[in-house]
């Protein structure tokens, strides 16, 4: 008898990071590190979060591991690779590290100040935490104006200068299934997923050396299909083996193709299909076919904003994007069963809408998905100032786009006036920029920042580090992303009247505090 495969869905452990771009408005010289550091303490300081270095626990990072099964030397890794040895790191004074209420990281990460959101379980939750660090963000922009030294920030991936910097993600993948099947089968979703959650960007090339539009902003920095490395030969798929979680189980997966998406819809495609294509995976069950080559497949489905290019396949046949991404879709339907799951069934109606559309017409989904609402945004600018696609106007109106000020931002504005459609609320994004999710780990780490700051001597993502009244150290060990959830440890947190009586509190429901060595 054959065993019963569950249905596929898209709850899955995952998080969202956004390195945000930074500048000095008049200095361009300015030290984008040194900033990036008083970014990060604008948010802490009003809270009294110590963002030190030192305060990120980082014995359990290993970014030179490889999921392929080796470990790369330290003397053969770039030194932005040495993300374990921040004193190995240029200007480590300003590597701010400082652990949120809500359970997310905000740090400063190769000169860009970083939001890591808290891991949850839905695509609609990581729309309602990463919207909170769109918020963050904008408090310290905002804390920051009435300095001396005031500076923006920007939800985007590049600054049209030959630099990019990541929209990552992350999702938690069983470790029994082989890497190289992963891989195989990520390398065609991830070549065409553009189009359904692109940022878009004017100019062609690194450097927008070439006039045009085109639909990713991040499609022309990458150079690999797979590989470690994340800031130099940047592949599709990134091999770097660090769970956070129990390795002997699981491994996740870190994404770091995508964009940064501002519109809500997008981002919840951009995560969903994602999750589902990764139960496939794991299934046993996703479409089987293989790109000639990848990169340049990315690159072409980034330049052609007709959708209709033919992307070669190793077999000599040929499939469109629109094409490749109604395998994916199709394989995901079957698999999610005939009664999926609320969060599954939202991912598979939205994504089949926006294949739907884009095959009849990309402007229809100016209200869901930003490579086409900025198209439309510059189309108009161009008609009414018979702009070429060259003309300084047009890059500085795709930079304001994603100002992450509500006021100035053209994407704030159009989700404003309605024209960009919201899926979140005001109070879901206000309470998320300081409550953490009830259902992941992140309850934990949030809750004992949000009750007990001052004795946290140390966290990272599968650990708390606490300080007793006596000076000693206590490490809470949370390997279990799905462990330390509101359920199993929130009468102990909310009981607790020190980090003490939370320590004794945590032991004797057995939720594993461990001292250390």
């Amino acid at each position: 008898m054959s065993q019963q495969v569950p249905p596929v869905s898209a709850v899955r452990v995952m998080g969202a990071e956004t390195e945000f771009g930074i500048s000095q408005p008049g200095r361009p010289g300015a030290n984008p590190m040194r900033d990036s550091a008083r970014v990060v303490d604008a948010y802490a300081a009003p809270r009294g979060l110590r963002s030190a270095q030192s305060f990120w626990d980082f014995s359990a990072e290993t970014p030179l591991a490889d999921a392929r099964g080796f470990l790369m030397h330290e003397a053969d890794a770039h030194v932005s690779q040495l993300t374990h040895l921040p004193d190995a790191m240029p200007d480590a004074q300003y590597l701010a590290n400082v652990v949120l209420a809500n359970g997310a990281r905000l740090y400063v990460d190769h000169a860009h100040p970083e939001y890591s959101s808290p891991e949850v379980l839905t695509p609609r939750d990581v729309l309602v935490w990463d919207r909170a660090g769109d918020r963050v963000a904008e408090e310290c922009v905002r804390t920051l104006a009435s300095t001396a030294e005031p500076v923006n920030l920007y939800k985007n991936n590049t600054d049209s200068k030959g630099s990019s910097y990541g929209a990552h993600e992350n999702y938690l993948v069983r470790r029994d299934v082989d890497f190289d099947d992963l891989a195989a089968a990520l390398l065609p979703f991830f070549a065409t997923r553009q189009i359904l959650c692109g940022a878009g960007r004017v100019g062609i090339g690194r450097s927008g050396e070439k006039p045009g539009y085109q639909i990713s902003s991040r499609a022309d920095f990458f150079e690999e299909q797979i590989g470690l490395e994340t800031t130099l030969r940047r592949p599709i798929v990134n091999t770097r083996d660090e769970p956070h979680a129990d390795g002997t189980q699981w491994r996740r997966l870190h994404v770091i193709i995508g964009d940064a998406t501002l519109a809500e819809p997008a981002t919840l495609v951009r995560f969903g299909s994602t999750a589902l294509v990764l139960g496939l995976i794991e299934a046993g069950l996703a479409p089987r076919l293989e790109l000639a080559d990848p990169v340049a497949a990315l690159q072409t489905v980034s330049h052609d904003l007709t959708l209709t290019a033919a992307l070669p396949l190793a077999d000599g046949s040929t499939l469109t994007a629109i094409d490749v991404q109604r395998l994916y879709w199709d394989a995901a339907r079957r698999a999610a069963g005939p009664d999926p799951d609320p969060a599954t069934a939202e991912v598979l109606t939205e994504w089949d809408r926006f294949l739907t559309a884009l095959a009849r017409e990309p402007r229809e989904l100016a209200a869901d998905i930003d490579w086409v609402a900025k198209l439309v945004l510059l189309e108009g600018y161009r008609t009414r100032g018979d702009l070429a696609w060259d003309d300084p106007t047009l890059a500085l109106i795709d930079v304001q786009y994603s100002d992450v000020r509500r006021e100035k931002g053209l994407f704030h504005r159009l989700e404003s006036a309605g024209r960009i459609r919201r899926l979140t609320t005001d109070a879901q994004v206000e309470d998320a920029m300081d409550a953490a999710p009830q259902d992941t780990r992140a309850f934990l780490r949030g809750g004992v920042i949000e009750r007990f700051a001052p004795a946290v001597a140390a966290a990272s993502w599968d650990a708390v580090v606490l300080e007793r009244a006596d000076g000693t150290h206590v490490r809470i060990r949370m390997r279990s992303p799905l462990g330390h959830t509101r359920e199993a440890v929130g009468a102990a947190l909310h009981a607790a009247g020190s980090a003490d009586d939370l320590i004794e509190r945590l032991r004797a429901d057995h939720a594993g505090p461990a001292s250390l060595d």
